[in-house]
């Protein structure tokens, strides 16, 4: 077969996955909000007794909460359900229970698979990246920016809260009507929300419960999405030679995890299998993965290798794969002794 004939066959394997089941997707909404309504509840009762109770509450529950978002992520895709209203429901209500507004989200992460490994079409719905040649034309004041930006404690430490206090509260300058009523309808609800636990617990109980909750969840999504775009030879291209089926089974990870914390991040793992088949629902994830077997080919990432991906700051597209700042700087100093070597041979 051409090229072309594999990537129509791999599409049509993989929409075979593509169909929600109701009876899963309920299951799955038990088996995940209503343990985090409980745990939750359990974090506040608890306390009187211990704050150590309630910050393994609040531990147990920001597994929870990743996983109530995989369900709000596969609303925002219209896979979770076949119908849209119910989609746009549970949508809405796992969105306000994550922080996120349904609306805003929906259209920024399909702006994201659109345009997913694009090097000329980054910006909406990315971990901000720079390409070597960018980064080197930087000021030094705009290097040491994006230094901050990319450093583990800075991305996963303060993106959380930069994430939930602030970006997920703004609506874009080019957001229409719809998408910035629903962002107004989601603050709404949670600010409501919010001062009502904070007037019956007392702030410092609602920061201990909700507030470390979301802090911890906001870090492992930050991560997981970071490590699944992330990794040495990931795929990336200028819009000229972007291919969308390449981008998604070469520049979107197999995060292989063991079963439980499988089962915490929803399927997520399977990367690019969702973004081959946007619609494929998380529990069907894992199906396709494993019965389709160009699929298997798939970068694969465990927990131990995916630390070092850490380390990898910019992509060079020259050798298509990412580098460290240190690898940028050692090259630099090389080339700036060849020039001085050049220019001591031409003196002579």
């Amino acid at each position: 077969m051409t090229d072309a004939e594999k990537t129509k066959k791999l599409r049509k394997d993989v929409a075979s996955f593509a169909k929600s089941e109701m009876k899963k997707s309920i299951f799955q909404i038990i088996n995940t909000i209503l343990p985090l309504l409980f745990i939750w509840g359990a974090g506040y009762y608890l306390l009187q007794y211990s704050p150590w109770f309630t910050v393994v509450c609040s531990i147990l529950a920001s597994g929870f909460v990743v996983r109530t978002f995989i369900i709000f992520h596969d609303c925002t895709h219209g896979s979770f359900f076949k119908s849209k209203k119910a989609n746009d429901l549970v949508g809405n209500i796992t969105g306000i229970l994550t922080s996120f507004p349904y609306e805003k989200w929906k259209r920024e992460h399909s702006i994201h698979h659109a345009t997913s490994s694009n090097l000329d079409k980054r910006g909406i719905g990315d971990i901000d990246m720079l390409t070597v040649d960018e980064y080197l034309k930087k000021s030094k004041l705009e290097r040491l920016g994006y230094r901050l930006y990319r450093n583990p404690l800075v991305m996963f430490g303060l993106g959380p809260l930069y994430m939930v206090l602030v970006l997920n509260r703004l609506n874009r300058k080019d957001a229409k009507k719809k998408e910035r009523l629903n962002t107004y309808f989601a603050n709404g609800i949670l600010l409501v929300a919010c001062v009502t636990l904070i007037l019956i617990f007392g702030w410092q109980t609602f920061l201990l419960v909700h507030g470390l909750t979301l802090f911890i969840a906001g870090s492992l999504g930050i991560w997981l999405f970071y490590i699944q775009h992330t990794y040495e030879d990931s795929y990336f291209e200028y819009n000229d030679e972007w291919d969308y089926v390449k981008a998604a089974v070469e520049g979107s990870s197999y995060y292989k995890l063991p079963k439980l914390l499988q089962w915490i991040t929803g399927n997520i793992g399977f990367h690019h299998v969702h973004h081959l088949a946007p619609r494929v629902p998380n529990y069907n994830l894992e199906a396709a993965h494993d019965s389709i077997t160009p699929l298997q080919r798939a970068t694969t990432i465990t927990l131990k290798t995916s630390v070092e991906s850490i380390r990898y700051k910019l992509y060079d597209p020259k050798n298509k794969k990412f580098i460290s700042f240190k690898e940028v700087e050692q090259s630099l100093r090389l080339n700036n002794k060849a020039i001085q070597v050049k220019k001591r041979a031409s003196t002579l």
